[in-house]
Order: C-alpha cells, then sequence, then structure tokens
C-alpha cells in the first residue's frame, strides 16, 4: 500500500560521462545507464536523490 504512493523518477542519460571523473561514470552505472539516451525508473528516495545530484550535469529527470 505504501509503495503505491511513493514516487518514481524517470532518469534518461543525456550527456556522456568521457571527461569528467571516474566516480560520476560509476555514478552513472550504478543508476543503470552507461548510454546516451537510456532511461530508468527509480523510487523516489535521498539516496537515488544524491546519485542524480553528483550526475545532473548527465542527466535528465522527470517526476512522475
Amino acid at each position: 500500500m505504501a509503495d503505491e504512493q511513493k514516487k518514481t523518477l524517470h532518469i534518461t542519460q543525456v550527456k556522456s560521462s568521457i571527461g569528467y571523473k571516474h566516480d560520476q561514470g560509476e555514478t552513472l552505472k550504478a543508476l543503470g545507464l552507461g548510454k546516451i539516451g537510456r532511461t530508468v525508473h527509480k523510487v523516489d528516495n535521498p539516496c537515488i536523490r544524491g546519485m542524480i545530484f553528483k550526475v545532473k550535469h548527465l542527466v535528465e529527470v522527470v517526476e512522475d
């Protein structure tokens, strides 16, 4: 019941991680990304938000 009310984030990679710090590429992989145009759906929580903040210049986020 609580899962139905949780918000979902649609995270799309819009820029390559080449030329940025190695750990930013690793963060993209941890999110399930790695190729431009790939989209993943994640439950909105502080951990995911922190990961998005680290690579905010490489991704586009839409709240659902």
